[in-house]
């Protein structure tokens, strides 16, 4: 068995989320790749993933590994895999790896941005890709509000309730809420991320943007450790996976975060 990983990026307003669920009905980017990648190894292939991503979240960088007895060259597992996939999904690169990678154990941090349009009127482009706000937002406010969340931390208080994580202890980074015209974007970046955290901290920090709420109280919630103290979730439409980083002895492509109207 040869072990591959992937890049990919996909457009997950039309999914169920990442994982593959029972009801065919339901369409989820791990089982549209797994049957893709079937076809070209001529076998049932099984993918591990970086980060599982909700319905309605989009990866430009996720990362993807799996096992298989076919030997087959770059271009056939990006270029073959892609004639098999709808428009939204699309392999990026494709790399052979040693057997102890693992697309979510072996991966140093992760990487996601949230994109907010702050027009009066809800653009007709983009539509599913980003978060309108038509409300006016304190950028500064919302970028210094966040810096409380670096560092190691139990963000309970940003967790979902069915989140399934042994620990709610993560160590973020890397934090910055900027304004690109009529765009705010966050980039946040973590060792790893608990269900629905990002989309928390967004909720939160709307209220400090919006003046509802004081630059402190979000390091408040946080301290707080409950859910109940935080703001609302924000919606899954403005969240992108845009990057991961590995160990530099597996050789991985590395790709300029995306997606690349921001």
């Amino acid at each position: 068995m040869t072990r591959y990983a992937l890049g990919v990026e996909y457009n997950g307003a039309s999914f169920s989320g990442w994982q593959r669920q029972l009801s065919p009905a339901l369409p989820t980017v791990q089982g549209i790749l797994e049957d893709a990648l079937a076809f070209i190894a001529d076998a049932p292939v099984a993918i591990s993933c970086a980060g599982r991503t909700d319905a309605g979240v989009h990866g430009s960088g996720q990362v993807v590994h799996f096992d298989s007895p076919a030997i087959r060259n770059e271009k056939a597992w990006v270029m073959g895999t892609n004639t098999r996939l709808p428009p939204e999904v699309r392999v990026q690169w494709a790399r052979e790896v040693p057997h102890d990678f693992h697309a979510r154990h072996s991966a140093l941090s992760r990487r996601y941005r949230y994109v907010i349009y702050c027009g009066k009127v809800k653009p007709a482009v983009l539509i599913g890709q980003l978060t309108h706000v038509p409300e006016l937002l304190d950028v500064e406010l919302m970028h210094t509000a966040a810096q409380s969340l670096v560092g190691e931390h139990d963000f309970s208080a940003f967790r979902a309730a069915g989140c399934q994580a042994n620990t709610p202890m993560r160590e973020v980074r890397f934090v910055e809420v900027r304004r690109q015209r009529q765009f705010i974007v966050l980039e946040i970046e973590a060792n790893a991320f608990l269900q629905h955290m990002v989309r928390n901290i967004v909720g939160s920090l709307l209220q400090v943007a919006m003046g509802r709420r004081p630059v402190q109280w979000v390091a408040e919630v946080l301290a707080g450790r409950d859910r109940n103290l935080a703001g609302v979730t924000a919606r899954p439409d403005g969240l992108y996976l845009v990057g991961v980083e590995y160990p530099e002895r597996f050789g991985l492509p590395v790709l300029p975060y995306g997606p690349c109207f921001l």
